[in-house]
């Protein structure tokens, strides 16, 4: 018994400090893995927040026979918070355009942004989207367009019908023109082709949409693009067709 107690007394100080990096290691790794991460690390809306991007707008033109891209600058600026209501803050965002870097910005649009612990919604053209939801996990799906009309027969939106918008690259750098970015995350929300868009003979339909977002600064890319082609009358792409490209070039 004494010699147990010896042995045990030689190796009590190697296993306690045994104990404490263990302790210390799992803490660690407790919190690498629960930093908590906000929407609004994504999305942040505070006034005076701004975000300029090049905006590439595909337009059809000729009655649906061919289509030309015209480039602007624009700036998104949150004005104001407007609303504090039940863990729910709603925000004014004021839109301005120019030509080129050489021309004063014009007033352009209004938006409206909402942010909570579930969701992000952002209001353009009174159309609400769910921009970002939690949790902020790769592969995690909701459905962005739900508070949109797309089933009534008169809606404009039906193609926006039922998209499953979904995390993907959760924390990863990417680079957006010029400007690398070290912490962003790919909302991808359609990719479709209906029918054969290379048979001029039928109809077809393509719906693409993308957004990225980077951590601190908010939207630095957006790809958008729906088009409903139409076989009649020499073929034609019909009204409400359009594309746009937001890229980032400057923020605050």
């Amino acid at each position: 018994m004494q010699i147990i107690i010896q042995h045990m007394k030689k190796y009590l100080p190697i296993l306690l400090i045994s104990a404490v990096v263990l302790f210390m290691s799992s803490c660690s790794k407790k919190n690498d893995t629960n930093i908590p991460v906000e929407l609004s690390d994504y999305f942040p809306l505070v006034p005076g927040k701004y975000i300029t991007y090049n905006l590439d707008s595909l337009v059809f033109i000729n009655f649906g026979s061919s289509s030309v891209i015209r480039s602007y600058q624009v700036k998104y600026e949150v004005d104001a918070l407007i609303g504090d209501s039940l863990g729910v803050k709603t925000y004014r965002i004021f839109r301005y355009i120019r030509n080129t870097e050489s021309n004063p910005w014009q007033p352009d649009a209004t938006f409206m942004a909402s942010t909570s612990k579930s969701s992000i919604q952002f209001v353009e053209n009174n159309q609400r989207f769910i921009k970002l939801a939690f949790p902020l996990t790769n592969g995690f799906s909701w459905k962005g367009n739900s508070y949109i009309d797309t089933y009534s027969s008169n809606s404009e939106f039906q193609y926006l019908d039922d998209w499953d918008y979904a995390y993907d690259s959760i924390g990863s750098p990417v680079s957006v023109g010029n400007i690398n970015l070290d912490n962003t995350l790919i909302v991808n929300q359609r990719d479709e082709i209906i029918g054969e868009p290379s048979d001029p003979g039928a109809y077809s339909e393509v719906n693409i949409s993308k957004e990225k977002y980077a951590k601190g600064i908010g939207m630095v890319y957006r790809n958008f693009y729906h088009s409903e082609y139409q076989p009649g009358n020499g073929g034609y792409v019909a009204d409400g067709s359009y594309g746009i490209t937001l890229t980032m070039i400057d923020h605050n």
